[in-house]
């Protein structure tokens, strides 16, 4: 399993998804779920995964794939693309042919074709923008009443989103916050585990300068992870007692 979160602010986005898969207790290992693809000056694009990685896996190969097949007019590409939504529509086009091609024997083994994305970033000419790819194909757009996007084992992180974000935050501000959403899913869930990659963009660099791999030793991390602990005893500590 694994988790990743992405924001949309009027300042840029910013990525986060940690590295860890299982096949069982004995069976773990790392694998990076973030994929980026930009052309300086003119586009960026920033996916993150969860689900199958034999499936997700897969998409990345087709998208890249597609991106090479630069004298097939008639194919649209990440970076022929004329805008946001068609960029979208060519990651949701690559989960349908990935799906098509391996569906039917993950289905029939039980596994189901599990795999959801978090698809984002700029084009020249828009502001960046932000989407959710279902195992379908279809997606939904980030807005400002709902800036982020989930993805993975996202429930014991999603408290604390739901309670401070704003699309109005700054991107040093959203990236605290999204590391403290994976301290308590680290905390809570052993699916989940470090290194975790990060991205942030700003809006119109139209390039990444700003891209982290955060380990377990992490000292901004683990600092991080202390504040907030001594934060939370402190504010129960302030909470008059229920009598019963």
């Amino acid at each position: 399993m694994t988790y990743a979160v992405a924001f949309r602010l009027e300042s840029g986005l910013v990525f986060a998804a940690d590295t860890r898969t299982n096949a069982g207790v004995d069976n773990i290992a790392q694998y990076k779920k973030l994929s980026l693809w930009r052309q300086p000056g003119e586009c960026v694009f920033v996916l993150l995964s969860a689900g199958n990685l034999a499936a997700t896996q897969a998409v990345v190969s087709l998208i890249n794939e597609h991106l090479s097949e630069v004298t097939d007019e008639e194919i649209t590409t990440l970076y022929t693309a004329p805008n946001m939504y068609r960029a979208a529509r060519v990651v949701g086009d690559a989960v349908r042919e990935a799906r098509r091609i391996d569906g039917a024997a993950l289905e029939a083994s039980k596994l189901g074709f599990n795999t959801n994305f978090i698809f984002g970033g700029q084009i020249k000419g828009e502001r960046p923008r932000l989407f959710q790819i279902y195992p379908e194909g279809n997606f939904i757009e980030a807005t400002d009443d709902t800036p982020f996007f989930q993805i993975g084992e996202h429930k014991y992180g999603k408290p604390i989103l739901d309670r401070v974000a704003r699309a109005d935050m700054r991107l040093g501000e959203a990236a605290k916050l999204i590391l403290l959403s994976f301290d308590s899913t680290l905390r809570s869930n052993l699916s989940v585990g470090m290194p975790i990659d990060l991205v942030i963009y700003e809006r119109d660099a139209f390039d990444v300068t700003r891209e982290k791999r955060i380990s377990a030793d992490d000292e901004y991390f683990r600092n991080l992870s202390g504040a907030w602990s001594d934060a939370l005893r402190q504010a129960f500590a302030k909470i008059e007692e229920f009598d019963v």
